[in-house]
């Protein structure tokens, strides 16, 4: 079955002659240029953005299999902090993004743009397909029929170890309750926090860092208790005072608890 997503997916890359793939350092994108550098005939060039949204190590991670596996990489600003409508964080702040994101992936390249959009994607509110829409970015895992389960297989299939074990991990600011301004103080201090928390609680999951009008909440899977969760609301609440920023707790993860759909620009 593996085998055969993945002559699918290869296939599907193939039907182009060339593509500039967006690589955001997460397990979708990285698998996608692996698999299209590796078995792919497709002239492929990596594009990663540059942006205070992205975590460091996303951005480390590109330029180290970039490296290692020969990969054709350039860098770009995403620009988008530099439009009033994204850093206002209206509900379809993501449609904002991925916009900036393409046109500038547009202004260096005249290639086909492919993202690493899959199939479980397109059930969920996902506003940057719109903007993908507008730019005609193809959706190769889409197009071979792959979601996220089978991506995780595919980089255990590989030998990709760090990529099998990667948590899905959003910008940063989707940590950013929905009508609250981004900007990249906010974006440094929830990467900052959440680093932290890695650390503090290695055995913890969907570790989240998020800004809402009501504080500084920090959501994981599990929750920690005893000295654990001491020491983790400690360093957060000094964070949080050297920010300005209230602590308001911690609670268990929940998927999309900074976006509310009610709020409009």
């Amino acid at each position: 079955m593996l085998q055969k997503l993945q002559a699918d997916l290869v296939a599907a890359l193939d039907s182009h002659d060339a593509l500039a793939v967006a690589v955001s350092g997460g397990v979708d994108s990285m698998v996608l240029a692996y698999i299209a550098h590796h078995f792919a005939r497709v002239d492929v060039t990596a594009v990663h953005a540059l942006s205070p949204a992205v975590p460091a190590a996303a951005t480390a991670r590109v330029k180290d299999y970039a490296a290692r596996h020969g990969w054709t990489l350039r860098l770009i600003d995403a620009g988008e902090l530099s439009d009033p409508v994204y850093r206002s964080n209206p509900v379809d702040r993501c449609f904002y993004c991925k916009t900036n994101l393409y046109s500038r992936i547009r202004a260096v390249t005249g290639l086909p743009i492919a993202s690493g959009t899959n199939r479980d994607d397109l059930t969920d509110y996902r506003p940057g397909l719109k903007a993908a829409r507008d730019h005609n970015v193809v959706h190769p895992f889409v197009d071979a029929g792959i979601g996220k389960s089978e991506i995780y297989s595919l980089a255990k299939k590989h030998g990709l170890a760090d990529l099998a074990e990667l948590p899905a991990q959003p910008c940063l600011a989707s940590r950013i309750e929905t009508g609250i301004i981004v900007d990249a103080s906010a974006l440094r201090f929830i990467e900052e926090a959440e680093k932290t928390l890695c650390e503090l609680l290695p055995d913890a999951k969907d570790i989240r860092c998020r800004i809402t009008a009501a504080g500084v909440y920090v959501e994981c899977t599990p929750l920690p208790v005893g000295d654990g969760r001491v020491r983790a609301e400690h360093r957060v609440s000094g964070l949080c005072m050297a920010a300005g920023r209230r602590f308001a707790g911690m609670r268990e993860y929940h998927r999309g608890a900074a976006f509310l759909r009610g709020v409009a620009r």
